[in-house]
């Protein structure tokens, strides 16, 4: 037990240390990207399939993919993948509305905004919440796909492995995109570890009866 809460604070450690540091490293980061990237990025198609990647690892594409999971699963007759699709979808959920609640009140601007700053939920006589540019921090897309994908990683690290694969290939396009700084994704990503682990953890070990009723 005591191992185990150990690793708990060394891992919340770790991630406000990580998240502290990443907010001294987002201007370089843009910088950086937009030196590699060219002038003739926003013609090329190397940033239509980024913008597909970012396009369609959004939370409904993930909550289509989970559900036909969950049908495959059914019709296969695996309770434990029902299991495992049902909590994805879940997770991803719960982690997607928390990030999504933080960004509409941090009023932190998106990067491809030339005065960087946060402005809290109202600034200049004017509300910044469903304002797209005031709603950088933390990034809703990162939290749903990592959400989805560590529920995976912890039922079956070999499929959880690949779907993690790609829920960081979402967050890097949103990188690439000029849509979130590199904190606004490791808030997001932590945001998302932490709940998809509790939420798998208690229904593994509780079982809880609404699960039971939709598995078959």
């Amino acid at each position: 037990m005591e191992i185990v809460l150990k690793r708990k604070y060394f891992f919340l450690m770790s991630a406000v240390v990580l998240v502290s540091a990443s907010f001294f490293m987002d201007a370089q980061v843009r910088t950086t990207i937009l030196r590699v990237e060219g002038p003739t990025w926003n013609e090329s198609s190397t940033k239509k399939i980024v913008a597909a990647v970012s396009r369609y690892g959004d939370w409904p594409e993930l909550m289509l993919l989970g559900t036909l999971g969950f049908f495959i699963a059914r019709y296969r007759q695996s309770r434990r993948w029902q299991k495992i699709f049902l909590c994805a979808m879940l997770a991803s959920t719960l982690a997607g509305g928390l990030v999504n609640t933080l960004r509409l009140t941090t009023g932190r601007t998106r990067p491809r905004v030339a005065a960087q700053h946060w402005y809290g939920p109202y600034h200049a006589g004017k509300w910044t919440i469903g304002k797209s540019e005031f709603n950088s921090f933390p990034s809703g897309h990162t939290a749903t796909a990592v959400g989805f994908a560590t529920v995976i990683l912890l039922a079956s690290p070999a499929w959880g492995a690949m779907a993690m694969m790609l829920a960081v290939s979402v967050a890097g396009s949103r990188l690439l995109l000029g849509a979130h700084h590199p904190s606004d994704l490791l808030a997001a990503f932590f945001v998302a570890i932490v709940i998809s682990w509790f939420l798998w953890n208690y229904v593994e070990r509780y079982s809880p009866r609404w699960i039971g009723r939709l598995i078959r």
